[in-house]
């Protein structure tokens, strides 16, 4: 019989088809990895995977035992999470994953659910800027905050949490740096960049494709996360436009701050699958509303 450490082992190799990361992952040698896999091939009398020095791949047995295993390893996972819950008084947990950066903004949000169902556990998580409603459809989190317009057939659309306008962030020696305020015209004239795997009207809706006189505002090459993403606007690299929100989160003296006058303000709403709804993104939603959108 496998041990879950040694499922766990082969099923995050299975993902990776790498040894050094999927050590790295698990926080543990490559060694122990390889030893993990050998021990599983001996029992199961069958490779698991082909190496070569530049590849790792499934084999056609490992491929079976990975569509087997990853059903049983994430139910027994979600098992052992709700009994260490069920332990502490905890009968049920949500998890918010936020697109914006402000977190703190949202603390009286957070603070009152908590304080109303103390019998519920409440995960906050930043995501990276990938597939964001593909963790809801899959079920990995239960509500997402996130700009409008949302228009998935599947997905319902909250209240409204709060309404920024709109901020271009350029590097501190860029050549728009000294200016008070920007148009959206200006906006064909750098380069930008966006997250992968949008819906385009929900990209349009953040960033337009085109400016008021038709001109195509360029995207360069994608971008997962918001460290890489405002490295690049500090290196001068790109200009990326922002809710205001930022410029309470990120204090960088290699970054400029410019008002952008012709581009609608962004709302931010609670967002989650119709057909996941419970009691506690019920309550959730019910809470915003009844404290209503925050100010700023």
């Amino acid at each position: 019989m496998m041990e879950l450490r040694d499922i766990e082992i082969f099923l995050v190799l299975a993902e990776e088809l790498h040894f050094g990361r999927s050590a790295e992952r698990l926080t543990v040698s490559q060694a122990r990895v390889s030893q993990a896999i050998r021990k599983q091939e001996r029992r199961i009398g069958a490779a698991l995977f082909e190496r070569t020095s530049r590849t790792v791949r499934l084999t056609s047995v490992g491929r079976q035992l990975r569509d087997d295993l990853q059903p049983v390893y994430a139910g027994l996972h979600e098992s052992l999470e709700r009994a260490r819950l069920a332990a502490r008084g905890v009968t049920g947990r949500l998890r918010v994953g936020m697109m914006p950066f402000n977190v703190v903004d949202m603390h009286p949000y957070w603070r009152e659910f908590r304080s109303r169902y103390p019998q519920w556990e409440l995960e906050i998580r930043q995501l990276a800027y990938v597939d964001p409603f593909g963790l809801l459809r899959d079920d990995d989190m239960d509500v997402l905050v996130t700009w409008l317009p949302v228009e998935e057939p599947d997905l319902t659309v909250g209240p409204v949490l709060c309404t920024e306008p709109r901020i271009l962030a350029v590097a501190a020696d860029h050549e728009l740096a000294q200016r008070t305020s920007a148009r959206l015209e200006m906006f064909a004239d750098f380069q930008h960049v966006v997250a992968p795997g949008m819906p385009d009207y929900w990209e349009d809706s953040y960033l337009p494709f085109h400016t008021p006189q038709g001109r195509p505002i360029e995207r360069g090459r994608p971008v997962t996360n918001a460290e890489d993403l405002i490295n690049q606007v500090g290196m001068g690299e790109i200009v990326h436009c922002f809710p205001s929100h930022v410029t309470r989160h990120w204090g960088m003296p290699n970054i400029r701050w410019i008002p952008v006058t012709d581009l609608a303000a962004l709302s931010f709403a609670l967002v989650w699958r119709t057909e996941a709804e419970n009691e506690l993104i019920g309550a959730l939603a019910n809470m915003v509303r009844e404290l209503g959108a925050l100010r700023f």
